[in-house]
């Protein structure tokens, strides 16, 4: 009796073992090697962007995809993410009193690194001399790196989807993307019609990431003078009416939405059906903070 309930232990040990082992081999969210995409020109970006019925979900990763060990809007960072899907690294950039851009989501430097100080107050020097801290609180060897690092380093990698923050004028940016002739992988968030008419009229071979919630507020996007193939649409942060995702498809437009905040947090609960519904629902780009799971969600959504 003993004899053949070890044996039954053991096999059910195995079973499940294997179960897991299997789990782990095909888990989209085990890592591998860096997911790299690489466009030679804006036009290559721009068809990569555009909306098809057969696209493929992409995920957002929030300043950057931070997790304990990596900081966010880090270069480090970035080669991390990429290791779980090929996601667009969304990334903020501040310029320092000595009119540098730099990566850095607030307006100080006190929550992401072991030093203390406004960002615009503050020269490179002293804010390159500081350590970025993770997520999890714990202090890295990483440095505050520059836009002009990580659009050098994006070239044939990734999408990066600039944040642009503490006022920055919208010359800067464009000088500083054709300077690095970076048109190819960047993508610049806007949260109002006029800065993005802004961006396309200084350089209108640049994606613009354009805020429209509603339907009136899309219909004033596509009657201005930016064309479509400049455009994804950033949705809002709760999800809209199907009628818009359709009015943004009738044109072949991807639309973001954010997951950051309530999304997120009710997928953890809930699991990943919640980003797959969304997915099914019209979402093409998923802007979030939980990394992994997106990435798990786009893979099950992709497999159905």
């Amino acid at each position: 009796v003993k004899e053949e309930k070890l044996r039954k232990f053991l096999v059910s040990f195995c079973v499940v073992f294997l179960a897991i082992l299997f789990a782990c081999q095909t888990n989209p969210s085990v890592i591998g090697e860096p997911q790299y995409r690489d466009f030679e020109s804006f036009e290559a970006l721009s068809e990569y962007l555009r909306w098809q019925p057969e696209s493929t979900p992409l995920a957002s990763a929030h300043r950057g995809g931070p997790m304990p060990g990596f900081p966010e809007n880090c270069i480090e960072t970035f080669e991390n993410t990429l290791r779980y899907t090929p996601a667009i690294l969304e990334c903020d950039v501040r310029r320092t009193r000595d009119n540098v851009l730099v990566m850095m989501h607030d307006d100080t430097i006190d929550r992401t690194t072991n030093g203390r100080g406004n960002v615009s107050e503050m020269t490179f020097a002293e804010i390159r001399s500081k350590k970025l801290v993770g997520p999890d609180g714990n202090l890295t060897d990483f440095q505050v790196p520059t836009l002009a690092e990580v659009l050098k380093w994006a070239d044939g990698k990734a999408i990066l989807s600039l944040d642009i923050k503490g006022g920055i004028q919208p010359e800067t940016i464009v000088d500083t993307i054709a300077a690095y002739a970076a048109e190819s992988h960047v993508m610049v968030i806007t949260y109002n019609l006029a800065t993005a008419e802004a961006y396309f009229q200084r350089n209108p071979k640049l994606m613009i990431s354009a805020s429209a919630g509603d339907m009136e507020g899309f219909s004033r996007l596509v009657a201005s003078e930016i064309p479509e193939e400049n455009l994804v649409v950033f949705t809002g942060v709760s999800e809209p009416e199907v009628e818009l995702y359709d009015a943004i498809h009738s044109h072949n437009i991807r639309a973001i939405l954010g997951t950051i905040g309530n999304l997120d947090r009710r997928a953890n609960t809930r699991g990943i059906g919640v980003y797959t519904d969304l997915l099914r629902n019209g979402a093409d780009i998923l802007a979030t903070d939980n990394l992994e799971m997106v990435a798990s969600a786009i893979r099950k959504f992709v497999s159905e």
